[in-house]
């Protein structure tokens, strides 16, 4: 984990410049963007914990309101005898209540999960589906679960916009709009194709470790140079990529 930042500088403490990235085109702005977050992190990964798609799933599905660490802490018992949909429908709504009753409203998750292990096995031969419509169609996933399993699990180019991602897409100006959908198809628009595969994890790596929502870590940005957010405090150098990769660490 990052280490703590040091107090915020005031506002005359910094001397605030124009974007050095504000004389690039905005398609040429976007790629120099994305291919920082490449040399900062070639092959970013996801930080729940699972063994096969229907694991990552069910990863998924926990995680929605809930840190990823506490997800992770109650699955991996969970997971060593509930692997498949099979497994967890002989656990039962109450076995897996019992497992993961430290997150966040536990007991709608159970039942979603349990309805959509029951439906993986009715509709699916048990096998998580390839298609975005099957998997919205299962209790409990909606559109950024899918997206995730897409991406992870089957190598789709899809990006999944959760509140990292909103928020880091606003602050560089990639994209705009009042909900995650509006965020996501601006995204898919302008992120060069070369980069789709692996922009939903720099994205909230980035969000998460960097441009933090309360104190955003300016000084550890590759792309400080290149943010035009209200609320850069940092009067950005060169960027350094040693940094990024300390600030993920």
């Amino acid at each position: 984990m990052p280490k703590t930042l040091r107090p915020r500088p005031t506002a005359r403490a910094v001397k605030r410049t124009p974007a050095r990235g504000g004389t690039k085109s905005s398609s040429e702005r976007v790629a120099e963007i994305f291919r920082r977050f490449a040399k900062a992190n070639p092959e970013p990964k996801g930080e729940l914990e699972y063994a096969n798609p229907f694991t990552l799933l069910v990863a998924v599905v926990l995680s929605a309101q809930a840190t990823d660490a506490g997800v992770n802490k109650a699955t991996e018992p969970l997971f060593k005898v509930a692997d498949t949909p099979q497994k967890m429908l002989e656990l039962g709504e109450e076995g897996l209540r019992e497992r993961i009753k430290t997150i966040g409203l536990y007991r709608n998750k159970a039942k979603n999960v349990i309805g959509l292990s029951r439906a993986l096995i009715a509709e699916h031969r048990g096998e998580v589906p390839r298609q975005r419509e099957a998997l919205e169609a299962l209790p409990g996933v909606g559109r950024k679960t899918a997206n995730v399993v897409l991406n992870t699990a089957f190598g789709e180019p899809t990006l999944a916009v959760d509140t990292h991602v909103f928020r880091v897409a606003h602050r560089l100006g990639l994209a705009s709009g009042k909900t995650p959908l509006e965020v996501e198809t601006g995204l898919l628009k302008v992120i060069p194709e070369r980069y789709l595969q692996h922009a939903h994890h720099w994205l909230i790596l980035h969000g998460r470790y960097v441009c933090q929502a309360r104190r955003p870590r300016c000084d550890a940005c590759v792309v400080c140079d290149l943010c035009t957010a209200r609320d850069k405090w940092f009067d950005c150098g060169p960027p350094k990529v040693a940094a990024q990769r300390k600030a993920l660490s």
